[in-house]
């Protein structure tokens, strides 16, 4: 049994997907106004987690990640530099996809872009004026939150508080400002703007989901994620819209990751503690190690970055990588034991059942290094065998398509030239010619080649 938390409800449920064998996912993709920071990217790799173990339990996951390229943010940004908002966009629409692929993030099945789905807004934003929840003022549209009783479910709001007919028109506020939010935004100097039936203007932030979701999901879908900081207003005024638009539930199951901080403080500029994956890269950080810290502590729990815990995380990810290579260079005996293969599965069934029990990453980690050190005592006693080490290996490779912080590919087989060098060495140790023993073993330590003398022979290793 599948259970995750569910915002909507307060509660842990059972997985129940509307269609058998089947998960439409919607998560709330990047606004593109800067480059995304590793909070971002926090949210980001829980639902690559979610979306990877979802494929591991047999589900096909239909994937839509939307991208905000206009709104408040971008628009101001585009206006600040002086050039339009599709050029303004398009270099950090572009760092988005690097940075995906350099953390290993699976990529959603659909990339809808706001600014492509102007007319789909309209027809939602006319539903809503024709079925009586929207209205005009001052040439922008308003949804009346009056006029959907159910308001506030999400962010267990109490519209007892409300302040009748008071509007916003910006497009993130406060959770004390719960007033009518903007639909379509009248067109005013300087911004862009769409000529449409509705008149000269643009969407609001929160329409554009709903109208992108729907439009590739359908009116209901499965799973919606997010930061906890999109509870509202945006995922609050996602669910009246669609729910008002077409008289059905919008979302099962709503899935929020906490905040990320830094050395225990909210990231921000002003405090010289934010950082982009860029920033981080440049400082020399391993992006599959940064990907494990921020995938290692359970998405419902604040994570706090410091340094310190991403060597931690760093070390951690070492002991794996140093296990699975033990594996792959070590010679083994013939045969096997049947106790280990036993093992390598209790393992994987272990890691399964933690995952479906709310992404619980702590205990499936725990599985993990339970299982290598029972292993490595098990290979100091050389009580592993060569049929043992492949199944090993198979059940890591089972669990590294959630994990992702596995090599992406073995190494290559080292050249003929190298080769000879690793041979002319032994052939030196055996001479007791250490001098060019050493020799040789510093020069090819210089091309990135470390040797590792064991009773069973010489092992060799690449290093960056």
């Amino acid at each position: 049994m599948i259970r995750f938390f569910n915002t909507l409800s307060g509660s842990l449920e059972e997985f129940r997907p509307l269609k058998e064998g089947e998960v439409r996912l919607y998560t709330c993709g990047p606004t593109v106004y800067d480059y995304p920071h590793i909070g971002n990217y926090r949210a980001y790799i829980f639902e690559d987690l979610l979306k990877r173990f979802l494929l591991l339990a047999g589900f096909k996951v239909i994937h839509v990640m939307n991208i905000t390229d206009v709104d408040d943010k971008t628009i101001k940004g585009a206006a600040r530099q002086g050039v339009s908002l599709q050029e303004y966009t398009a270099k950090y629409i572009s760092a988005f996809f690097e940075d995906l692929k350099v953390l290993r993030i699976m990529p959603a099945d659909i990339y809808p872009r706001a600014t492509e789905h102007i007319p789909d807004m309209v027809r939602m934003v006319r539903g809503l004026l024709d079925r009586g929840y929207a209205y005009y003022k001052d040439g922008s549209v308003y949804f009346s939150i009056q006029k959907f009783p159910a308001y506030g479910r999400l962010a267990k709001i109490d519209l007892e508080e409300l302040k009748a007919g008071a509007r916003v028109d910006s497009d993130e506020y406060e959770k004390e400002s719960v007033h009518d939010f903007a639909l379509w935004k009248k067109a005013k100097e300087g911004e862009p703007f769409w000529e449409t039936e509705l008149g000269s203007g643009r969407p609001g932030w929160h329409i554009e989901c709903s109208a992108m979701s729907t439009r590739y999901l359908g009116p209901s879908i499965d799973i919606h994620c997010g930061g906890i900081d999109n509870i509202f207003p945006h995922h609050e005024n996602e669910i009246a819209q669609s729910e008002a638009y077409y008289g059905q539930k919008f979302v099962n199951y709503w899935l929020h990751c906490h905040h990320l901080v830094v050395e225990g403080e909210k990231m921000s500029k002003s405090r010289g503690n934010f950082y982009t994956l860029r920033d981080l890269l440049e400082r020399g950080v391993d992006p599959v190690d940064l990907r494990f810290f921020l995938l290692s502590t359970h998405y419902r729990k604040m994570l706090n970055f410091t340094f310190d815990s991403l060597e931690q995380a760093k070390a951690s990810r070492q002991r794996i990588l140093d296990f699975v290579y033990e594996l792959e260079h070590r010679t083994f005996a013939a045969g096997s034991a049947s106790e280990v293969q036993s093992l390598a599965e209790k393992m994987l069934s272990n890691f399964r059942e933690a995952l479906a029990d709310d992404l619980n990453i702590s205990a499936a980690l725990a599985a993990l290094f339970e299982f290598i050190r029972e292993i490595n005592s098990r290979l100091s006693r050389e009580q592993v065998k060569q049929d043992d080490s492949v199944a090993i290996l198979r059940a890591l490779a089972e669990l590294d398509r959630v994990l992702a912080i596995l090599p992406e590919k073995r190494e290559d087989a080292l050249s003929p030239e190298l080769m000879e060098k690793i041979e002319q060495r032994q052939k030196a140790r055996k001479e007791k010619n250490f001098a060019l023993a050493d020799a040789l073993r510093e020069e090819l330590s210089q091309r990135g080649i470390i040797l590792e003398d064991t009773k069973e022979g010489v092992r060799w290793k690449r290093i960056k």
